[in-house]
């Protein structure tokens, strides 16, 4: 057939990008349950629910000797550590928490992790896998954090570190580490949606059935809970329910307050003991999640999707993701779009609430 004909020639479809790589970093003495984690978020197929194929590899010094795990398990590797030598900076290399922060580490895994590092490839560990992150010498001068637990030690073997005692994950140049069990979920599910935007890592999060946004500056654990603080927390959650489901209208500490029953100053210390972030924090980044959405999956005009954010003007909603997502709005709705986000449009609640998760204490990890 030829343009002669009355039709046009064919055009082939572009070439389908290669899937997101995802490296797992075995060796003995890492923990089954990040293992898992990291297997369960990035090696289930879940692209009929919109989710962005993963290749994820389970990388060892040796790929055909089994790695003993804490518990009677192991682990077959299926890569040896020079497949981290094809990543590029699109790609990942995971470490998983180990048990003991004093074991011997294979130096082979060290130096793989300093190449990838050099090369430019994000890292990120779990847990007391920042202790791993250290011993390669990755840490020194920049901010990390670990389990509560382990926050002192890794401070006092390695002062070069700026470690956050509280914050659930943090980033400094490519590098990201979590807290400890739980937190390891909150990071990966943070990595899927910064590769992949808000409506992946949603997708995710609800396969796992498990909460789809935590801030990384959220507190760790609560202290010293009490019956009184439970049924504040409780009041607190029925805010939080209303504000997310009235994103678009206007909120302040004061109004919040109201409605939960308690003055301004009262309400914002409980909380922020709560949540471990102030009230204006918490409502910004989920107005945040909240525009993601609609930027992803919508076609409504950059100030509409203010509106309904609850921004109030599109130089607002710019502003807040430049200094969450450093990033515009329209970046990341080019970076983002979801290629059905019209047809899906129709099934996007104005004011798509996320679910926040409240904070538990630690298993030690």
């Amino acid at each position: 057939m030829t343009a002669t004909d009355g039709l046009l020639p064919h055009v082939p479809p572009p070439p389908t990008p290669r899937p997101q790589r995802i490296a797992l970093l075995a060796f003995p003495g890492i923990r089954g349950f990040d293992l898992s984690v990291i297997t369960e978020v990035w090696d289930s197929d879940r692209t009929l629910r919109g989710v962005p194929p993963f290749e994820l590899r389970r990388v060892a010094a040796d790929p055909h000797t089994l790695v003993p795990l804490h518990g009677g398990l192991t682990l077959t590797p299926d890569r040896a550590l020079d497949w981290l030598d094809d990543l590029t900076p699109t790609d990942l290399v995971v470490v998983p928490g180990i048990e003991n922060p004093d074991a011997e580490l294979p130096t082979p895994v060290l130096d793989a992790l300093r190449r990838a590092h050099t090369a430019g490839i994000p890292v990120a560990s779990l847990c007391a896998g920042a202790f791993v992150l250290a011993r390669a010498g990755l840490l020194d001068g920049r901010r990390a954090v670990t389990h509560w637990h382990l926050a002192g030690t890794l401070a006092a073997r390695h002062p070069a570190i700026q470690v956050e005692p509280d914050a659930l994950f943090v980033e400094d140049s490519g590098i990201w580490t979590s807290a400890g069990t739980a937190a390891g979920i909150d990071l990966c599910l943070h990595l899927v949606r910064t590769a992949h935007g808000a409506e992946a890592a949603a997708a995710i999060a609800r396969s796992m059935v498990t909460a789809p946004f935590r801030t990384g500056t959220q507190a760790q654990f609560i202290e010293h809970p009490t019956p009184r603080a439970d049924r504040d927390a409780d009041a607190l959650a029925d805010v939080r329910a209303h504000a997310l489901a009235h994103l678009a209208e206007p909120h302040t500490v004061a109004s919040l307050a109201a409605r939960a029953g308690m003055s301004p100053r009262s309400f914002a210390r409980h909380f922020q003991a709560t949540t471990g972030t102030t009230p204006l924090h918490w409502l910004i980044t989920q107005r945040v999640a909240a525009a993601q959405k609609l930027l992803e999956l919508t076609d409504h005009p950059l100030p509409e999707v203010a509106r309904r954010a609850g921004f109030g003007s599109e130089i607002t909603m710019r502003q807040h993701f430049a200094s969450h997502l450093s990033t515009s709005p329209r970046d990341y709705r080019n970076a983002f779009r979801h290629p059905a986000g019209a047809s899906a449009a129709h099934r996007l609640s104005p004011h798509t609430p996320e679910v926040v998760a409240h904070r538990r204490p630690q298993a030690r990890g």
